[in-house]
């Protein structure tokens, strides 16, 4: 597909942008269009993405929603909400935010949660120096093109020494809707090629010193719906500011998710984010985070579920780049039939980093001989007085130990669910907030239940 298509997406969310975007920010978005042109979408030739291919994204037509299509949802949104836990909880639809469905409690100390489409448009000083500025698009591609295009998402703004209790839900849903009477009146083109629908969230948070908030970010859609969704999330914490971040990937089984986290810190900042995936088709999580001040934390876990012909595909990088730093990673997943997953940890100590501290773990469950994972830990190490380690560890259930249950009176899918189950037990009890911790926990019984009946 060529990539003129996304040249004319481009216009379309050029004419529909507010009168009031910063001309610093609309040079960013012409110089990420013109980098996303000139490199493309990226090939299994590229190291990063070797065991990745994009071609079905990249051989297929897209195109935006328009805010209009996004007044109401066709989507059951109950399923992923947090009922009576939140302090706000902010719905956006095909990328785009929709105040009839959300819900805005009074944040606490002058902390805002809210559209940044309409903080760009407000001028808001928090949002300038960070937007854009986070996540650099230079050498990603989706990144790129989610700079140009992105119409909507949220914006997260907690002041210095404001302590959020309750936290702050952004759910992303996609409508699989893609409005052809609305793409035809704005391009003029008499289009007859049926289009999918792609959505461009970005979410900024910005969280000033000694604060301290939890976010949690969700994307879902229908089931069957066929979509594309390229969310971006810059995350900057000042000095010894805390956040406890989710992202959760609940996507239809059809769909195409390419997500990327960036987060930098300030003096003894601390940062635990966790990343889960059980939706989507054709998924890529990329999470860098750069600790840019001494005695900085950072908790990366991670969990994955995929069965049928489905790929998951996380990359992580922590670049320590100051003294006095720490890092723990765990990733863990579980792949059935002929799913395939990848797995890639990079941990970077910079020449100035010494009394680093870091440790990454990487371990993938097989339920199937057909099943197929690649991990790749790495460690870039530039200064020696420093405490790294990795490990990787790919296998299939211990027969011994579902025959000593079954032993117990425990009948073969019962058995095999527990050892899964307990497997899965270290990323979900690093989860602190319950409610969290308890849905995703729901939502894994409930697919493994079906993959186990399914190989029985």
């Amino acid at each position: 597909m060529t990539l003129e298509l996304y040249r004319t997406e481009y216009a379309k969310a050029r004419a529909r942008r507010p009168q009031g975007e910063p001309a610093a920010l609309a040079e960013r978005r012409d110089a990420a269009l013109d980098r996303f042109l000139e490199v493309g979408f990226p090939t299994t030739r590229h190291e990063e993405w070797r065991f990745t291919s994009v071609a079905p994204i990249a051989d297929q037509a897209f195109a935006m929603s328009a805010p209009a299509v996004a007044g109401a949802c066709p989507v059951n949104l109950d399923p992923f909400r947090f009922h009576g836990v939140c302090a706000a909880e902010l719905v956006f639809v095909d990328g785009h935010y929709v105040p009839s469905l959300s819900t805005r409690a009074a944040l606490l100390g002058g902390a805002r949660a809210g559209s940044l489409a309409a903080a760009i448009a407000g001028r808001v000083v928090e949002v300038e120096p960070h937007l854009t500025r986070a996540a650099p698009f230079e050498r990603s591609p989706f990144v790129a093109l989610n700079t140009a295009l992105f119409a909507d998402g949220a914006f997260v703004h907690v002041p210095a020494h404001t302590v959020l209790e309750h936290p702050v839900h952004l759910l992303f849903v996609s409508t699989g809707k893609w409005d052809r009477e609305s793409f035809l009146e704005e391009t003029g083109k008499n289009d007859s090629r049926p289009h999918l629908l792609m959505s461009h969230p970005r979410v900024l948070a910005v969280l000033g010193d000694n604060s301290q908030a939890s976010i949690v970010e969700t994307y879902a859609g229908p089931d069957g719906a066929r979509y594309f969704t390229n969310p971006v999330t810059e995350i900057v914490l000042g000095e010894n500011a805390v956040l406890d971040h989710y992202r959760l990937q609940r996507e239809s089984l059809e769909a195409y998710h390419v997500g990327a986290i960036y987060v930098r810190t300030a003096r003894s900042a601390n940062c635990a984010s966790h990343s889960v995936s059980i939706g989507g088709a054709l998924v890529r999580n990329d999470v860098v985070a750069v600790l840019g001040g001494e005695g900085s934390e950072c908790t990366l876990n991670g969990l994955y579920l995929a069965d049928r012909q489905r790929l998951v595909d996380n990359h992580t990088t922590i670049d320590h780049a100051t003294a006095h730093c720490d890092s723990r990673e765990i990733y863990k997943g579980i792949l059935a039939d002929r799913a395939r997953g990848v797995f890639n940890g990079k941990i970077i100590v910079r020449p100035d980093a010494q009394k680093t501290d870091a440790k990454q773990t990487n371990r993938a469950l097989l339920l199937s001989e057909d099943a197929q994972v690649n991990s790749k830990p790495e460690l870039e190490i530039f200064a020696n007085d420093v405490k790294c380690t990795h490990g990787a560890a790919v296998g299939q259930l211990d027969e011994n130990a579902v025959f000593y249950l079954r032993s117990r009176g425990f009948g073969l899918v019962e058995a095999r669910h527990m050892l899964i189950h307990a497997f899965l037990g270290d990323v979900l009890q690093r989860m602190p907030l319950a409610p969290v911790r308890e849905g995703i926990e729901r939502v894994v019984s409930g697919q493994l239940a079906r993959a186990l009946k399914a190989a029985a």
